[in-house]
């Protein structure tokens, strides 16, 4: 895990690098086996003061799994199962920052959505840098049981994260659900909304919540 590395090449943007300045950066974040097309295709939904960046994760799970991901699942651990140990999730977030600080300005505004995997490693992040990202935008992810060192500034600084998910969604433990959902208005300015009805995944209805959110980190901004 300790070469991971995103793509520069492979990162689609909404904006040539001549449109990018003093505007803020939205980082989009996909989820396990899918690919930096995948939540690109969301842009039209959002709003267009952003520039928007969706970049690929660095490993291909293994066959026939299509995409891309952010930390293996095939081969994990007891302690990791559990949530004792979350270094595979620490281990993308530090990707993602790395690709951050070679591809943007230190001081552009960036706030991140993720979906699943992206999402967690999108929290992780945060958790990492809690000066550094405007807001997290929380889709059907989870985030990582265990405690990372600046934990108690990022409960003091409030950042706002939205966290939505469909009532149905099979796919995320229910324990990392239950962790989550003590763990985010501990350490966010949390808001959010589960959809019934809907499963892992995104409906029009949730976008719109998104949007709306988005709209206010804007104004904020």
């Amino acid at each position: 895990m300790d070469d991971l590395r995103i793509d520069p090449e492979a990162a689609l943007w909404s904006a040539p690098a001549s449109d990018r300045a003093d505007r803020p950066l939205l980082v989009l974040l996909h989820g396990y086996g899918a690919d930096e097309k995948d939540l690109f295709a969301l842009t039209s939904f959002l709003p267009d003061d952003f520039v928007c960046a969706a970049v690929r994760a660095p490993l291909a799970p293994p066959w026939p799994t299509p995409g891309y991901s952010w930390y293996p699942i095939e081969d994990v651990t007891d302690a990791e199962v559990t949530g004792r140990d979350p270094a595979r999730v620490t281990a993308a977030a530090s990707t993602l920052v790395q690709w951050l600080d070679a591809a943007t300005d230190p001081a552009q505004k960036v706030g991140l959505l993720g979906f699943s995997q992206g999402a967690s490693v999108a929290l992780q992040a945060l958790r990492m840098q809690p000066e550094r990202f405007a807001f997290v935008v929380n889709l059907s992810g989870y985030a990582a049981p265990g405690e990372l060192p600046r934990d108690a500034e990022l409960e003091a600084a409030r950042v706002p994260v939205f966290w939505g998910r469909g009532a149905r969604d099979d796919v995320i433990p229910p324990a990392l659900v239950d962790h989550t959902a003590q763990w985010l208005p501990a350490h966010s300015d949390l808001s959010g909304r589960v959809y019934p009805g809907l499963t892992h995944s995104v409906s029009e209805e949730e976008l719109a919540d998104v949007r709306a959110f988005l709209d206010k980190r804007l104004a904020a901004l």
